[in-house]
């Protein structure tokens, strides 16, 4: 059974022992929850966008988007640094060198977010320039852009207190913030947008707060339950615990960040086809991004739960665990694909009117070539999650780049015989290379050769 531990007075969830179905399905369902509540923050944003300022207001967010999606890539890179990390330590019941690492990644991540708050606000505008932006775009998509930079430490302090909890077993204390945050957000997204003139501006402030409230609180909880942890005296930075999460950060980030860098270069194809276009990727866009998102939670529940098993010795039961991730998997994607191919003209108008027929037509296009693959990148993920917790972030890296690669390429490669349709196909051709190379490294068995146990070096 899922049994909790307790360690000074906190429940935390030893993943090393028990029925690993079980387990995962315990641990995963809030890790899910959270995932869609966080996602409420960017698709209400682009909701309420459409729906009260226009299709022009959605465009600019959507563009705006792909550049904030590089800051979300870096936090959840570290996020997974310093979450498989503290698993493993977990797993290895060495509670003295947890703390520490627990406080070398608070305060890194800090200094991290305000580096890129300030490189982020002097590059801004350049970004949006490199993208080809519509110069009718250019100032909202500028002034929400700039709004979401000066609130990244909210963003980075967020995904690193949530990465710790979910290292310790923990799912359920992330989501009831998070669902206090979104809720939160949407509800100022509503009034600053439809009672104040504030317009793009009142979107990107509402994200600000909500995720400002989310962040305070979490960190507050996190080190009030750590503290109950009682240790020997431990260090509050280490050099050397800090090169352990860079091993895994250092990749994680640089997957996730090229894969948002390589979104950037599909975005500046996508706005050479107008407004129109841009406006009905970015309403599609942003309902394939909460399938990703939500399938990315399977890889890293997978990668706590393999981290924990790699610090406990028990390899054994990973393979009982992508199992049962598998089942999930075909629980979630099933109806997500009938949802956004055979009813794709519904999705398409949460966010603009049915009067919006070009920019409809537009995402129904993507959503129908895109959704029938979600299995496929599900799986990949799910052996991600693995490959990440055993420390195997070559192999990682290397199914990941493949599909980013070829995705980019393709993209510029069709555009000249397909226009905007070469963009949309070129998705599953890239999530198809990806996932048969992580399954060769998987289903061969590759990845158990030589297992990186941080906790142990």
């Amino acid at each position: 059974m899922f049994s909790p531990l307790f360690l000074g007075g906190i429940m935390v969830k030893d993943m090393t022992q028990g029925n690993p179905a079980k387990i995962l399905i315990k641990f995963t369902v809030p890790l899910l929850i959270s995932v869609c509540f966080q996602q409420l923050y960017n698709i209400a944003d682009s909701i309420i966008a459409g729906k009260f300022l226009g299709g022009d207001a959605l465009a600019s967010i959507g563009i705006s988007y792909t550049i904030t999606m590089i800051y979300m890539a870096i936090a959840n890179g570290s996020n997974i640094g310093c979450c498989v990390v503290i698993s493993q330590f977990f797993g290895n019941k060495n509670y003295t060198k947890l703390k520490t690492c627990i406080s070398t990644s608070l305060i890194s991540v800090i200094g991290l977010s305000a580096f890129l708050t300030v490189a982020g606000l002097l590059f801004s505008n350049p970004l949006l320039t490199v993208l080809n932006t519509p110069q009718n775009l250019f100032e909202d998509s500028s002034l929400y852009l700039n709004i979401y930079t000066a609130g990244l430490i909210f963003l980075f302090l967020y995904n690193i207190c949530t990465g710790i909890f979910t290292a310790l077993g923990d799912s359920k204390t992330p989501l009831y913030f998070l669902i206090l945050s979104s809720v939160f957000n949407v509800f100022l997204d509503y009034i600053l947008v439809k009672y104040t003139t504030m317009g793009v501006s009142g979107v990107a402030w509402a994200t600000f707060i909500a995720q400002g409230v989310s962040s305070v609180f979490s960190l507050v909880v996190l080190i009030t339950r750590i503290k109950k942890i009682e240790t020997p005296k431990f260090k509050l930075f280490s050099y050397e615990m800090l090169k352990k999460i860079l091993y895994v950060a250092v990749p994680s980030i640089l997957q996730q960040s090229f894969v948002s860098i390589g979104n950037i270069f599909i975005q500046g194809l996508v706005n050479k086809f107008g407004a129109i276009v841009v406006a009905g990727f970015s309403a599609a866009g942003k309902l394939n991004t909460f399938t990703i998102t939500t399938l990315c939670a399977l890889g890293n529940s997978m990668s706590s739960y393999t981290a924990q098993n790699v610090g406990a010795n028990r390899i054994d039961r990973i393979k009982q665990g992508v199992k049962s991730l598998y089942t999930m998997s075909y629980i979630i994607t099933l109806p997500l694909f009938i949802l956004f191919f055979f009813f794709p003209e519904n999705m398409m108008q949460i966010f603009v009117s049915a009067n919006d027929t070009e920019i409809i037509e537009v995402g129904k296009q993507f959503l129908k070539i895109v959704s029938p693959f979600y299995l496929f990148i599900a799986i990949k993920l799910i052996i991600d999650g693995v490959l990440r917790g055993c420390g195997k972030m070559k192999m990682f890296m290397v199914s990941t780049f493949s599909d980013l690669l070829l995705r980019v390429a393709l993209s510029y490669l069709l555009t000249p015989f397909f226009n905007e349709l070469g963009i949309w196909y070129s998705w599953p051709v890239g999530w198809l290379l990806a996932t048969v190379i992580s399954s060769v490294f998987y289903f061969t068995g590759m990845w158990k050769k030589n297992i990186h146990n941080l906790a142990q070096n």
